[in-house]
C-alpha cells in the first residue's frame, strides 16, 4: 500500500482526528527545521532534541488552537511552539540571567567579507553561533532570525529594550571576531 501525501491541512485534519500515522508524517516532514530552531537557542543537542519532543508533543495537543493562513502557516506555528519551549527552558533554568553580563565583550569588531562568510559550511557557522554566550545567542536568533523588535525581544526576555540593542551589537560584534579567525585559520 502506498504512502497517501497529505497537505499541512489535511495532516492538520487527520492528527486531530487522532491518526498516528498522519502526526508521524507531520513529524517526520518538519523535524529536521524544528530542531534547528531548538538548536539555535540552547546550542547543546541534546537539549535541543527534548525540547523538540516537547514542542511536538505540545503542537499534537494543540492542533485544534492552529488556522491555516496560507502556504507555511504549520511551519511558522510550529516553530514558534519550538521557539518558546526553548526560551521557557531558557528561563526556567536561569540561563540567560546568567549569560547576560556584558564584561569583556567588544562592542564592535571587523566586520568580515560577505564573500569569505559565504565559503564557510553552514555546519561551522551553526556552531560558531553555538559557541556564543546563551543572552547573546537568544538576542540575535529573535532579532535576525524571527524578526522580532527589540521591543518584543525585550518582553519575551524580561530585559529592557536598551539591553536587547546592546546585547545584539555585541553579539554581532562576538560572532564577526569568531567568523574572522575561522577564515584566518582556514585560508
Amino acid at each position: 500500500m502506498q504512502k497517501q501525501l497529505y497537505s499541512d491541512t489535511d495532516l492538520v485534519l487527520q492528527c486531530m482526528k487522532g491518526n498516528q500515522q498522519a502526526f508521524k508524517m507531520l513529524y517526520e516532514r518538519y523535524a529536521g527545521r524544528m530542531l534547528a530552531i531548538c538548536l539555535r537557542y540552547v546550542g547543546d543537542s541534546d537539549t535541543a532534541h527534548d525540547l523538540m519532543q516537547d514542542g511536538f508533543l505540545k503542537a499534537y495537543t494543540s492542533m485544534h488552537r492552529f488556522r491555516p493562513q496560507g502556504e507555511g502557516s504549520l511551519a511558522a506555528w510550529l516553530g514558534t511552539i519550538m521557539r518558546n519551549e526553548a526560551l521557557m527552558y531558557l528561563r526556567q533554568n536561569d540561563v540567560l540571567k546568567g549569560s547576560i553580563s556584558m564584561d569583556n565583550a567588544p562592542e564592535a569588531a571587523e566586520v568580515p567579507d560577505e564573500d569569505e562568510v559565504d565559503r564557510i559550511p553552514s555546519e561551522v557557522l551553526m556552531q560558531l553561533l553555538s559557541e556564543l554566550p546563551v543572552g547573546y545567542r537568544t538576542v540575535l536568533n529573535l532579532y535576525v532570525m524571527e524578526g522580532k523588535s527589540h521591543k518584543e525581544i525585550a518582553e519575551l526576555l524580561g530585559i529592557k529594550e536598551r539591553s536587547s540593542a546592546s546585547q545584539l551589537v555585541r553579539a554581532k560584534a562576538v560572532l564577526a571576531e569568531k567568523v574572522n579567525e575561522w577564515l584566518k585559520n582556514n585560508k
